[in-house]
């Protein structure tokens, strides 16, 4: 797969949002960090979405962060990284802080970035039922996500999710792994 000018595969997975969001309600915390809070648990519990790239060798890192797209009130965007902490409150705090920090500047890119993380948007306004992340043409092997709109059914709220890995160091099984984690987390 190093060969490949994109060595990505991308699957679009429904998931089950609602215990999620009703938390998030009743708690008055951000639907978006509970989700992406699951979401890095399951990342983190996931040894091939912890592998990357490194001047041609495989590293494993030991935390998987989040680096996701933030948009401003003039519709512009920065990037974020956002450091991942097992305690829920702390990693809303982290949010809070990049995006204050990318409200107050043009910023494209944060001060600290890394291949320690996922790329990941958010895309509330799209019930899409598939999506391909763009990749540089530089060896890039950390994997995207987005997050598309929740949408009620009868007694669900189900979002699709987009994941798109370099299929070097991810493989469906991998993704299969993730989507039970993710699943699961969501439920709690």
């Amino acid at each position: 797969f190093s060969g490949l000018l994109d060595p990505y595969f991308a699957v679009t997975i429904p998931f089950n949002v609602m215990s999620t969001y009703q938390f998030s309600k009743e708690n008055n915390i951000s639907f978006f960090a509970t989700y992406l809070h699951d979401c890095l648990k399951a990342i983190n519990e996931v040894k091939a979405l912890k592998l990357r790239i490194l001047e041609n060798d495989v590293v494993e890192f030991d935390t998987i962060h989040a680096s996701a797209t933030f948009m401003r009130a003039d519709n512009t965007f920065g990037f974020s990284f956002i450091d991942f902490h097992s305690d829920l409150s702390i990693f809303v705090q982290n949010i809070e802080k990049e995006k204050e920090r990318i409200n107050a500047s043009y910023e494209l890119y944060p001060p600290k970035n890394g291949l320690d993380c996922i790329h990941c948007s958010a895309l509330p306004w799209l019930n899409f039922t598939g999506h391909k992340e763009p990749v540089s043409k530089t060896q890039d092997s950390v994997p995207k996500l987005a997050f598309g709109k929740a949408v009620k059914t009868s007694k669900d709220m189900i979002m699709n999710v987009s994941i798109n890995a370099n299929h070097a160091l991810v493989d469906g099984y991998d993704i299969g792994l993730f989507s039970e984690k993710f699943q699961y987390f969501l439920n709690k």
